[in-house]
Order: C-alpha cells, then sequence, then structure tokens
C-alpha cells in the first residue's frame, strides 16, 4: 500500500497557499490539507467559486480554517496585491497549483501569452513575492505535468506571436514549471534558506482542465470525447492530488526533486520520486529563463 491522504502528518500549526483552490488538484489538496488542521489559503480567480468550494469543504471536513483571497494569476497587479495583503502572514507552505491548458491564443492583461503568463508567469511573480514569508521549513510546491517532457523554452518567441501550437506553449508553461522549482531550490541552497522547492505532476486526473480544452474550442464532438477519457482511464482529482499532498508535508521529501504517480506510464498510482526530461536538468536553460521571468515580471528574489 503506496502512500495516502491518510499518512498527512498533522499540520494544525501550518498556513498553506493553494492557487486555484476551487477546482480539481487544488481543491482536493485545500480538502485534505484542512482535514489535516491546515490553515488553507484559497487562491481564486472566481469568488463565487471559491465561496462555494469553501462550502463544500466545510461540509465534507466539518470544521476547517479556510480564508478565501483573490488572485487572478493572469494579472502582476492581482498577484502584487495578493502578496500585499499576506504582507504579515507567515506561510508554511506554497502550492502553485493553478494553470490552463491548450487553449487557443489569448494574452493576459500584461501582454504575455497565457499559458506561459498564468501556469509560470504568474506564479514566479508570486512565489518572489512571498519567498520572505515562507518559514525556515517550508515548501514550494509548483504543479507541472508530463507534458513537460515534450517541451522546449523557445526564448525567440516565448509568448507564441510568430507561431503558435496549444500543446507546444502548453508544454513549454510545464517544462518551465519544472525550470523554475530546481532552479528555485539551487539559489535557495545558496543563499542558506531552509526552504525547499519541489515539483511535481498528477498524471492523468480527472479535472475540469480537460473539458474547458474542448469548452475553449467549440468542440461539442471533443467534450464528449474529453469526458469519456476521463471517465475511462483517468484517476479521480483526489489521486491526483496525491503527489502535491506528499511534497507539501511528507517529512522524506527532498528539495529540487520531482514527485509523480508510481503506477504504469505514471498516470496513476502513489506518490514517488520520478526523473524529469534531460531538458528540465539544463543548467544554462534553467538561468536564461529565470532571468527572462524577472525581466518581465519586474520581481526581483531577495
Amino acid at each position: 500500500m503506496g502512500w495516502t491522504a491518510a499518512d498527512i502528518p498533522e499540520v494544525t500549526d501550518a498556513t498553506v497557499v493553494v492557487t486555484g483552490a476551487n477546482s480539481g488538484i487544488g481543491h482536493e489538496t485545500a480538502r485534505e490539507l484542512a482535514r489535516a488542521g491546515a490553515t488553507v489559503v484559497m487562491a481564486c480567480r472566481s469568488r463565487d467559486r471559491s465561496e462555494a468550494a469553501a462550502g463544500a469543504i466545510h461540509a465534507d471536513v466539518g470544521r476547517a480554517d479556510l480564508w478565501r483571497e483573490h488572485l487572478d494569476l493572469a494579472s502582476l497587479e492581482s498577484v502584487r496585491a495578493f502578496a500585499d495583503r499576506l504582507e504579515d502572514s507567515e506561510i508554511d507552505v506554497l502550492v502553485n497549483n493553478a494553470g490552463v491548458m491548450g487553449i487557443p491564443h489569448e494574452t493576459t492583461a500584461d501582454g504575455f501569452e497565457k499559458q506561459f503568463g498564468v501556469n509560470h508567469l504568474g506564479h514566479f511573480a508570486l512565489t518572489g513575492l512571498l519567498l520572505e514569508n515562507l518559514v525556515e521549513g517550508g515548501r514550494v510546491v509548483t504543479v507541472s505535468s508530463t507534458m513537460h517532457k515534450m517541451g522546449s523554452i523557445d526564448f525567440d518567441d516565448l509568448h507564441g506571436e510568430q507561431s503558435y501550437g496549444p500543446w507546444d506553449a502548453y508544454a513549454q508553461s510545464k517544462l518551465a514549471n519544472v525550470l523554475f522549482a530546481r532552479e528555485l531550490q539551487r539559489r535557495l541552497e545558496a543563499a542558506g534558506r531552509g526552504v525547499k522547492s519541489i515539483a511535481v505532476h498528477p498524471g492523468y486526473a480527472d479535472t475540469n482542465l480537460q473539458l474547458r480544452v474542448a469548452r475553449a474550442k467549440g468542440s461539442r464532438l471533443q467534450l464528449v470525447m474529453m469526458g469519456l477519457a476521463n471517465a475511462l482511464f483517468a484517476q479521480p482529482a483526489s489521486k491526483g492530488a496525491l503527489p502535491t499532498l506528499y511534497a507539501a508535508t511528507a517529512p522524506d521529501v527532498e528539495g529540487g526533486a520531482y514527485y509523480g504517480p508510481g503506477g504504469p506510464f505514471n498516470v496513476r498510482g502513489s506518490p514517488t520520486r520520478q526523473r524529469p526530461s534531460s531538458a528540465a536538468h539544463n543548467p544554462e536553460t534553467a538561468r536564461r529563463l529565470w532571468e527572462r521571468s524577472e525581466a518581465e515580471t519586474a520581481v526581483e528574489y531577495p
């Protein structure tokens, strides 16, 4: 029997920030951490969906300490405002979970290609602005995807202005997640900070992300096919959240590591340490991405 949510240690005194906590992996992460006693800051774009998600957690868990805070990762102004509201709060774990997947070309409020802007740059800025809030022994957990193995960082066209493919852009953003998590760990160690940075992936989990892809394309057939694939092949979102929960709480987690489901093809199963792509191990790519991310977000890490 592998690691499950029942193995989460007591986290009664911990404060955890979870982006995208209103649905899918983020909602399951928030629910199980609240069940284990943590104070959970639900950082969500939609206030209505955040309220509904909090209500569902209370109905399931009972007494839970939930903060509901507005955060739109497609707006650096919103990211900064969120960080300002948490200025005096100590944070034990930051879970960079929210994301968009496989959408037609769109831009954020700051002109970034939306998948790269939300999945990577928004979380890069958020982490930098909250880094000094993280306590010694704290953790940053960044949710990537097995799709990162298909990705490359196109520094000449990061925002798909010359050429755009929805899945190429998604894979680029997910590779950026792993590169960021690993480079953050290197920099934390160099600075002597006792904070761990970990990357995870959920395998193939039944969440709203797949259905949003079909809705964004306006394809009823694809919507039906995505729903059928989720029903037949995907593991529940509660299982997909296990790598995130493991990285956030398990005592034996290693900084700079990458965790995901350990079953066949890494699409389901209990969390295990895995090896990300060779591209995710390239220190020069990580350095260039970091410097570009600081320049684009105007967020410099302390």
